[in-house]
């Protein structure tokens, strides 16, 4: 598939203290990506008001979800977002709903849910409300409306092992699927086969694959801000991308929250990421 990748440095959506490594996550993977299939969204260096939204640095999140759309509807295909934060998927999904369709299943290979709303949000960082607001819950300008909005049946989330009360309230109440990784077997094929049974059963012709780095053991990768035990090893998380490509089409992707505290740091978790690129771009 001839991919077109936008790069989206944005750090706003991000709790930690050390947010702005976000921005040098997402300038090392953009070093290897193709240039004349690259395209850079403009994210402001200011922090944002929250404006009474509950949601902090709501007014930098709201530019970049513009300046992300303007630059979406000029791709034709599917598009990789190469974040920054998760908060990035918020124009990325909302891209890929309005151009292909309805039938799109959203997997969200994430250690955390992110399905927080402005009033349960421990934070108020938007990266943990990212989710809910793709369901069409959030704040005014940082939720889809209606007409795109995802119903909670057509998301997987693959890979959560790390969730506030409300968030685990939601998901029993919702019927949103979700696969630990104490689910997904012993080996990459039994995890390959767990997920693409999971996308079937909602009943979705393509797919959106999300991926949040620390839905992989911290052992795996280095440059997390917000690691967790027992996540996911490489070849699992590869196997089921790749398995799910084979039978579904591909509505986008989105890898985000590399965060290396270093240049050498961001080398060492490269090859990583580039075989996550590689299994989405197959």
């Amino acid at each position: 598939m001839a991919a077109t990748f936008v790069v989206v440095p944005q750090w706003q959506g991000s709790g930690s203290s050390r947010a702005m490594r976000l921005i040098d996550g997402a300038d090392a993977i953009r070093g290897d990506l193709p240039a004349s299939a690259t395209r850079v969204v403009a994210v402001p260096m200011e922090a944002g008001e929250q404006l009474d939204s509950g949601v902090a640095r709501y007014a930098s999140l709201a530019a970049v979800r513009a300046a992300q759309r303007s630059v979406l509807a000029d791709v034709d295909g599917p598009a990789i977002t190469i974040g920054g934060d998760c908060g990035v998927e918020l124009g990325a999904v909302e891209h890929a709903l309005d151009r292909f369709g309805s039938d799109t299943a959203l997997v969200w290979f994430d250690a955390h849910p992110d399905l927080n709303t402005p009033e349960s949000s421990p934070s108020g960082a938007f990266h943990g409300m990212v989710l809910r607001a793709l369901l069409g819950d959030g704040a005014a300008g940082l939720a889809l409306g209606p007409e795109l909005a995802l119903p909670p049946s057509r998301v997987v989330l693959v890979g959560t092992r790390a969730a506030d009360e409300p968030e685990d309230a939601f998901i029993a109440s919702a019927g949103v699927p979700r696969l630990s990784p104490g689910d997904l077997g012993g080996d990459a094929g039994s995890a390959a086969s767990a997920v693409v049974a999971a996308v079937r059963a909602t009943g979705a012709r393509r797919v959106y694959v999300h991926v949040d780095l620390d839905v992989l053991d911290p052992g795996d990768v280095r440059g997390l801000g917000y690691p967790e035990p027992f996540g996911l090893n490489v070849p699992a998380l590869v196997a089921s991308i790749a398995a799910l490509r084979e039978e579904f089409e591909l509505a986008g992707a989105g890898i985000t929250e590399f965060a290396p505290a270093s240049p050498d740091d961001a080398t060492d978790d490269l090859g990583t990421i580039l075989r996550i690129i590689g299994a989405l771009t197959r």
